[in-house]
């Protein structure tokens, strides 16, 4: 006799990374700049993957994240991301866009790409990414407004909203929490305070925020002393790791490409062997559709 019983359903990405959030151990999601970095994530083993616009703009343009890229090319690299991966991507979505409309549209192509989680900021345009000066700010008023349009635009989906603020750099730790405090109010479901360089503005901000709440650590800042345990310590859910990955790759690329130039021969380059990267990128599938469905040999 079979087993009439539905099968359970599985949970989607953002459904799944509700249910990390919601649990006890801070979720750790390293930055992704193309849907290959994505993968060495996944298979790393971390629980999330964020879509850095910083990696993005960098990726696709080899230029500064200064608001540099659009909606449509944000969304199809959020796309690209999620065919690649299993695990649930965050989405970098700056300030959405434009008007209205262009949040509920901004939302809803992240909503189809598969998306579990965007964050929106506080910044007028062009937005400057949260680490740089020169960042001009939207009145705190606008700003809920505009997370208030990208919640109805969400409606009863489970991707979560982050209402991100980047006051700090440029009105100081104060405004930056009674505007984080205010998005809270307004129905975000994370908050963020980018900009953050410093071990005593991330214990600031962990003390003068209640809920859950996310923290960007970027390499070579001061607080990129804290591991990941003090930061679940200090009360954060959800930690970013946006440019580690990039900064890494870049400087692995600059120093193979020096060695090339100089010794007319990549031997002495470290990397990866054909066989290893093959195995990245998940070649064995495509052979084993091939041999199962491809086109028969011809006759001997």
């Amino acid at each position: 006799m079979t087993d009439a019983r539905p099968a359970a359903a599985v949970p989607s990405p953002a459904e799944a990374l509700r249910a990390r959030l919601a649990g006890p151990a801070i979720v750790r999601a390293p930055g992704a700049y193309d849907a290959l970095s994505a993968r060495l994530v996944e298979q790393a083993g971390f629980d999330a993957v964020y879509m850095t616009g910083f990696g993005a703009t960098a990726a696709r343009l080899g230029m500064p994240d200064i608001g540099l890229l659009t909606q449509t090319e944000m969304t199809t690299h959020a796309r690209d991301m999620v065919r690649a991966v299993g695990i649930p991507v965050i989405a970098d979505a700056d300030t959405g866009y434009g008007g209205p409309s262009n949040i509920a549209r901004t939302v809803q192509e992240y909503l189809q790409a598969g998306v579990a989680a965007i964050h929106l900021e506080d910044q007028v345009a062009p937005k400057r990414c949260g680490q740089m000066a020169g960042i001009r700010l939207m009145p705190a008023q606008d700003g809920e407004r505009r997370l208030r349009c990208a919640l109805e635009a969400r409606g009863r989906t489970p991707m979560a909203v982050i209402a991100r603020t980047d006051a700090l750099p440029a009105a100081g730790m104060a405004e930056a929490l009674d505007r984080a405090r205010r998005y809270r109010q307004a129905g975000a479901d994370l908050v963020f305070v980018d900009g953050i360089k410093t071990v005593a503005e991330v214990e600031a901000v962990a003390a003068g925020l209640d809920g859950p709440k996310v923290v960007s650590i970027v390499d070579g800042t001061d607080a990129a002393r804290l591991n990941a345990g003090e930061l679940e310590r200090m009360g954060f859910c959800l930690v970013l790791y946006a440019v580690t990955a990039l900064f890494s790759a870049a400087r692995a690329v600059q120093q193979a490409l020096a060695t090339l130039h100089a010794d007319g021969t990549p031997r002495g380059v470290p990397g990866m062997s054909y066989p290893d990267f093959t195995r990245v990128v998940g070649l064995e599938a495509h052979q084993r559709l091939d041999r199962l469905y491809g086109d028969a040999p011809p006759p001997g």
